[in-house]
């Protein structure tokens, strides 16, 4: 059975931290493409980052510069390390995966197959 658990989500003021953990089972995960997506009320989901098989990452113009991606093989773990906040990064935050071995360009047009149940991230002024 393929699960996606994320976990680090949280309420914080404006500047703060937080880091998004997403450990996944039942694929291939070292082979994979994982994606962060983000969905605030009211607004379409957006992308946030990805990383391939290669460890190549995009990031959304919005985050660019303050959230980092990493993803670490051993533990079937990708990460989203989101430092200077923002109240517009309010959002549930979706983990999502494509088991097969993209380029970071077929990554992002992927409809991944699985995803996680989300958790959510409060920012406040």
């Amino acid at each position: 059975v393929v699960q996606l658990m994320e976990s680090g989500g949280g309420a914080v003021q404006a500047g703060g931290s937080l880091r998004l953990s997403c450990t996944a089972s039942g694929f291939t995960y070292s082979r994979s493409c994982m994606s962060w997506y983000r969905q605030a009320p009211g607004k379409e989901q957006e992308l946030v980052s990805a990383i391939s098989s290669d460890e190549t990452s995009y990031y959304a113009d919005s985050v660019r510069g303050r959230f980092t991606m990493s993803r670490d093989n051993d533990k079937s773990t990708s990460y989203l390390q989101m430092n200077g906040l923002k109240p517009d990064d309010t959002a549930v935050y979706y983990c999502a995966a494509d088991d097969r071995p993209l380029s970071i360009e077929d990554c992002l047009g992927s409809p991944d197959n699985y995803w996680g149940q989300g958790t959510q991230v409060t920012v406040s002024s």
